[in-house]
């Protein structure tokens, strides 16, 4: 008796992103992304751990390290940059200055918000951290020319802003389905 073999659906229309029928590819490439992005926060997750930090604590300070200015730089702003809740940040950044690794100063123009910069103990877990991060980047990025790593940012970012309206379409049919 043979069997028929399953042919599941696709998972996207685009025809442009089909190839003899078959969305293989796209899927391949999505399953890659999904990998890379693990591997990525793994990496994270070391350079937290060798300064004694959760990878959302290291993701603050080197955050706090490459935005601020003479100022330092707010929450806001320190938050959309590393991409994670406003409140996560707040959270964080009151763990990091107990460890003393940051300051807050008072936001003089805008008295409801604070400046956040790296006192001379963050300065110093940044240099001692740095070695590992340059030589993990290294590694991460060899035989990856600058073009493709331009094209790769593009993608992202474009996944990024999409991504709003697919989770939208996620949630609304939720809600359909409850009825």
């Amino acid at each position: 008796m043979s069997v028929k073999a399953y042919k599941p659906p696709l998972t996207i229309s685009r025809n442009d992103y089909l190839r003899n029928g078959s969305d293989r590819l796209f899927r391949e490439s999505i399953y890659a992304m999904v990998q890379c992005t693990g591997r990525l926060l793994s990496c994270r997750d070391a350079f937290g751990n060798d300064l004694s930090l959760t990878a959302s604590q290291f993701a603050v300070l080197m955050g706090v390290a490459y935005r601020q200015n003479a100022e330092g730089v707010t929450i806001k702003e320190l938050a959309e940059h590393v991409a994670l809740a406003s409140t996560h940040v707040t959270t964080e950044v009151g763990r990091l200055e107990r460890k003393g690794l940051l300051v807050k100063r008072q936001n003089v123009s805008d008295r409801r918000s604070v400046h956040v910069s790296l006192s001379p103990d963050g300065e110093q877990a940044i240099a001692h951290v740095a070695p590992l991060v340059r030589l993990v980047n290294d590694t991460l990025f060899e035989g990856i020319d600058p073009a493709a790593l331009e094209t790769a940012r593009q993608v992202a970012r474009q996944l990024i802003l999409n991504s709003d309206e697919a989770l939208a379409k996620v949630r609304r049919r939720k809600r359909e389905a409850r009825g």
